[in-house]
């Protein structure tokens, strides 16, 4: 489990603690772990520490991208678990619209091509 563990955090590369993501929002922390439990972002624990931390990329210039609940709605309904999920959107596919990973096709705007390529997944 661990070696999984280490994987997603070096396959996401930036996280943000649950203070820090709090900091970037101008959130209280309370309100940031209500996002977590209402899943507008998805979080995963990582380090030595095991603290709890979402990926950065999860947030734009506005705050948390609108596109991922969606996102993670679609891949938690075709049976995948957050770690599944996580794993999923920074995992490179280089048939994608933007060179890289999912997260970065929907940081690019290409939500539909996104959620299409969940949908099929769930098939």
């Amino acid at each position: 489990m661990k070696d999984q563990d280490t994987d997603l955090e070096a396959l996401v590369g930036q996280w943000l603690t649950v203070p820090d993501l709090a900091e970037r929002l101008d959130l209280p922390l309370s309100a940031v772990r209500q996002l977590i439990d209402d899943r507008e972002v998805l979080s995963a624990r990582i380090g030595e520490r095991r603290v709890v931390a979402v990926p950065e990329k999860f947030l734009d210039d506005e705050g948390v991208m609108s596109s991922l609940k969606g996102t993670f709605t679609v891949l938690g309904d075709g049976g995948m678990n957050d770690i599944e999920i996580l794993t999923w959107l920074f995992t490179p596919d280089p048939t994608l619209p933007v060179e890289g990973a999912p997260i970065d096709s929907l940081r690019g705007g290409f939500k539909t091509e996104v959620r299409r390529r969940a949908m099929e997944l769930a098939f």
